[in-house]
């Protein structure tokens, strides 16, 4: 089969790096639909590079009868780069448009490891469509295991680029990933299927646990907001309800929503205008001025309307049935994209607990199931226990990978939060620390320039996770660079 001959191809042209990584010793101890908010930035210091670069990728990894390519896009930021030995960090781009190499946290280390940045589109978001049209038929290629081996084949294609510029004919950088959120949960799973090609990971965020009914989800929203908050956000869900049996037309303008006319969409919605304060860092423009309405007697669902009409800046379309199954291609919208990786791998399903909920019990599993059915057709269905089975859920057995999460954010509860030797997980515990906190800072949107963590209320609980980032990161490229030498050296002798 194609796997295979490809995995042995990834093997052999690797074959000093397999040697450094399969036998040196580590010593060191311890989604679209999540992210529904855009990261905004000025060209001036939201990116570091938007020239765009493309090579040809192959469309089906898993046959050896599809020979068909697509363009895919990437991203290069050399200015740090010592070369010719200096590493190579790739940053993976998850589930929506990669329009450059932002200016985040990743760029402070690069500089500090004198590494090259590169990063790689996801296969079918942003420019990176291999079709015309986004067909439920051709969405099949659409998974995490095609995108794992996209970031293998593109790995092993830029050093041979690399080597060719550095006018040598062979040779081995030492490679380090980086992802968040989705993007986090690849960057596990690389090193998990590759670890020949990398000397580690950095796991941020990383949703690597499948989950059907993901009730801890809305749990931790209620922690996160607190018993004042959490009760006021619970009667506002009940008084909405109440309204949409009445005069469902009035309440969805009220909320600006009046396309969605399937009431499930617009209580998924709302439930998710409350979630992102808590996920991305901004508490303090939820929480008081809804106590402050509470205490005066303001009506509580214009209150919460208000916010959502200033804060909630996000397509209502991407909560519209009706335009979900829009199959054409739009650069800027991978919201049937990643509806459809949720309905076919990975789920996530945000469903309310049986008791004690924020969000309305309407958003059970059955209208997730409902969508994904409309959406895509029949035969739609996330296979979550063989998703688990394949990467090992919140079990991976992974070495080199580094888990960090924020303790404000509901998608931790998808993460792997327990540490080990092999693989460290730290949380970074603050009232505004959520979705990839270690790379984004406070507030994790809109874009923060190099991740600054000033405004996060703690900012040592964050710089003393990512001292620990730079000493694992720090130890396993020295191991690689050590037994690399080694392994040349012996090469050599043999010779």
């Amino acid at each position: 089969m194609k796997m295979h001959k490809l995995r042995l191809e990834l093997i052999v042209t690797s074959f000093l790096q397999l040697l450094v990584l399969s036998n040196a010793f580590v010593t060191s101890s311890t989604l679209r639909r999540m992210s529904r908010t855009t990261i905004t930035s000025s060209r001036s210091s939201g990116y570091l590079t938007e020239n765009e670069l493309w090579f040809n990728q192959t469309l089906d990894h898993f046959t050896s009868t599809d020979h068909r390519q697509f363009e895919q896009r990437y991203y290069v930021f050399l200015d740090y780069f010592q070369r010719p030995d200096g590493p190579i960090f790739l940053k993976i781009c998850g589930e929506a448009s990669c329009d450059g190499i932002a200016n985040d946290y990743l760029p402070v280390l690069a500089k500090k490891f004198g590494a090259a940045v590169v990063a790689l589109e996801h296969r079918y978001y942003g420019k990176s469509s291999p079709f015309k049209s986004s067909t439920t038929e051709n969405l099949k290629y659409l998974s995490s295991k095609q995108a794992l081996f996209d970031l293998a084949v593109f790995r092993n294609y830029y050093q041979e680029l690399l080597n060719v510029k550095l006018n040598r004919s062979k040779g081995e950088n030492p490679w380090f990933i980086f992802g968040v959120s989705y993007a986090g949960a690849l960057s596990a799973w690389f090193r998990l299927k590759f670890p020949h090609l990398v000397c580690g990971s950095l796991a941020s965020s990383a949703v690597v646990q499948a989950v059907y009914n993901f009730t801890e989800f809305d749990q931790q929203i209620g922690v996160s907001a607190g018993p004042e908050c959490k009760a006021i956000l619970q009667e506002i869900t009940q008084l909405v309800d109440q309204r949409l049996a009445s005069n469902a037309e009035a309440v969805k303008k009220l909320f600006g929503a009046s396309e969605l006319k399937n009431d499930g969409d617009f209580l998924y919605f709302l439930a998710d205008a409350a979630v992102t304060p808590f996920q991305y860092g901004y508490p303090e423009q939820l929480c008081p001025p809804l106590v402050k309405a509470k205490k005066d007697g303001d009506d509580l669902v214009e209150a919460y309307a208000r916010f959502v009409n200033r804060t909630f800046v996000v397509s209502v379309n991407d909560y519209n049935r009706k335009f979900l199954k829009n199959t054409a291609i739009k650069e800027d919208n991978g919201a049937r994209l990643w509806w459809f990786q949720v309905c076919s791998e990975v789920a996530y399903f945000q469903v309310a607990p049986s008791n004690d909920s924020i969000r309305s019990s309407k958003i059970d599993a059955r209208y997730h199931l409902d969508l994904c059915k409309y959406v895509f057709g029949k035969g739609t269905y996330p296979d979550v226990d063989m998703t688990n089975i394949y990467y090992g859920g919140t079990k991976i057995a992974g070495s080199r990978i580094v888990f960090t999460n924020g303790s404000q954010d509901p998608w931790r509860h998808a993460s792997k939060q327990i540490s080990s030797e092999e693989m460290p997980s730290y949380i970074i515990s603050c009232h505004n620390c959520g979705h990839g906190t270690d790379l984004r800072g406070c507030p994790q949107s809109p874009l923060r320039p190099e991740g600054d963590a000033q405004n996060c209320s703690i900012p040592e609980a964050v710089n003393k996770v990512r001292q620990h980032m730079i000493e694992h990161i720090d130890l396993w490229l020295s191991e690689c660079q050590t037994t690399h030498k080694r392994s040349v050296q012996y090469i050599e002798e043999m010779v």
